[in-house]
């Protein structure tokens, strides 16, 4: 009798103790990027929570169930200009805590708990889709006729070749960790901006960024924002790992052949983006009986013609990388990868080495090693490039004013500028070489005075 009255008083013990254990805010963390801010508040245990939005001024108001507020929201590093502030607010109850997220601007926000993750614990995952107002184009008076002048500078760019880089990973998704505590968002990012600079010092190329910074963007997001920008070509960078320590060396990755299939499809269902991928033969498929038809012809034409060059331009960047790394693949290789899933651009995935071998690693953290692997995909980019410019760029122009030479037995350059009339120097600037020696055979770009 007496042990089962005491069973009962440590059962209902356990049951109150249970009942009344809080949950606690282990720490918050903010990813600004562009489009959208990501507030990530690490829990003792799964959280459950409520939230709602209020207006004069902006709030989102977030409930969490049976949890402390003892946690500082204050001081929290944030570089977006989305969140004015964080703070606690006047609970439901006893038991809860009610914290607020003061805005900006407006939003609509995402909550979702996520569970435990390697090193991360139980999560309360807050995005913040947002829009940014863009800076009006400036104005200034002229001083000879007073008039106002638009000073618009992307326009005169716009025959540039346009090249995507994408540093893979970033914000809260660190990507693989190497043996010493390297994260690969870091490595790719440095890489990624060494190459920018690189190609914006090229006349006729222009670099634009996924990420310009440790935010996270979406791998389905990265080829949308290239499309946006009318990118000629999308690199993804990224650094590999395994489980374990002896793989290395770099490789580069195409679209496989049936994600291609599967990706032609979907964009095949979204008709209403087939405007945004055909430009002006959107215009000309009037027939509704036809459109599908022709639709399908067109994006399949535009994907041969992406993936041709994918494989083009990755075998060039492998030619390149061989002089400054080992390769692990010394040909393209093909997969699934969501960032080279665009149809209409052409998209190599670039994997400088392997940041699980813990020799790469350190490679990895030498910025002239970086500097020689951004210069390893600047080199063949330029080189693809100059062989083959889109057209209505710069380069193709330049292509269609210059004349071509076949070398014979016995010619050289020096002999080809006096024939010519042009300069040595142009006629190695006109075709990327970089020394005087040229081979019996070779087709030469003769520039025009």
């Amino acid at each position: 009798m007496v042990r089962s009255i005491v069973s009962v008083l440590l059962l209902c013990f356990v049951v109150q103790f249970a009942h009344g254990a809080q949950n606690n805010i282990d720490g918050v963390r903010i990813w600004p990027s562009p489009d959208n801010t990501r507030v990530v508040f690490d829990m003792k245990s799964a959280p459950e929570f409520t939230y709602f939005t209020l207006k004069n001024p902006l709030r989102l108001v977030i409930d969490l169930n049976n949890t402390s507020d003892t946690a500082k929201l204050s001081g929290i590093e944030n570089s977006g200009d989305l969140i004015k502030k964080l703070r606690y607010s006047t609970p439901k109850n006893k038991s809860s805590a009610r914290v607020v997220v003061e805005l900006n601007r407006n939003t609509k926000p995402s909550l979702f708990a996520v569970t435990p993750d390697g090193a991360y614990g139980h999560r309360l995952v807050v995005d913040l889709p947002d829009s940014p107002p863009k800076p009006s184009p400036t104005l200034s008076a002229s001083a000879s006729t007073g008039s106002v002048v638009i000073d618009d500078s992307t326009s005169a760019r716009d025959r540039d070749i346009i090249v995507a880089i994408d540093a893979g990973h970033g914000g809260h998704d660190p990507g693989s960790i190497g043996p010493a505590g390297t994260y690969e968002k870091h490595i790719t990012l440095s890489i990624a901006k060494k190459l920018e600079d690189m190609i914006n010092r090229e006349r006729g190329m222009r670099a634009i960024m996924t990420r310009g910074d440790d935010y996270y963007v979406s791998p389905n997001r990265r080829p949308e924002i290239a499309r946006e920008k009318k990118a000629d070509l999308l690199i993804s960078i990224h650094a590999d790992a395994f489980s374990q320590p002896q793989p290395r060396g770099g490789s580069v990755w195409v679209l496989s052949m049936r994600r291609a299939d599967t990706e032609l499809g979907r964009w095949l269902e979204k008709s209403e983006r087939h405007s945004e991928l055909l430009g002006g033969a959107a215009e000309v498929i009037n027939d509704k009986s036809s459109e599908r038809y022709l639709t399908e012809t067109i994006l399949g034409l535009s994907m041969d013609h992406s993936m041709a060059t994918s494989h083009d331009l990755g075998n060039k960047v492998v030619e390149e990388l061989k002089q400054v790394t080992s390769l692990h693949k010394r040909k393209p290789q093909a997969a699934s990868f969501a960032v080279l899933t665009a149809p209409d651009i052409p998209s190599i995935l670039v994997e400088v080495g392997f940041i699980s071998n813990p020799q790469e690693e350190k490679n990895l953290n030498w910025s002239k090693h970086r500097e020689r692997l951004a210069n390893a995909m600047f080199n063949a980019t330029k080189r693809y490039f100059k062989q083959v410019p889109p057209d209505g760029t710069l380069w193709a122009q330049e292509r269609a004013n210059n004349r071509t030479h076949k070398v014979r037995s016995g010619e050289s350059l020096s002999l080809l500028a006096q024939r010519y009339n042009v300069k040595v120097s142009s006629i190695k600037a006109a075709n990327d070489l970089s020394s005087d020696v040229v081979r019996v055979g070779q087709v030469l770009n003769i520039p025009r005075t």
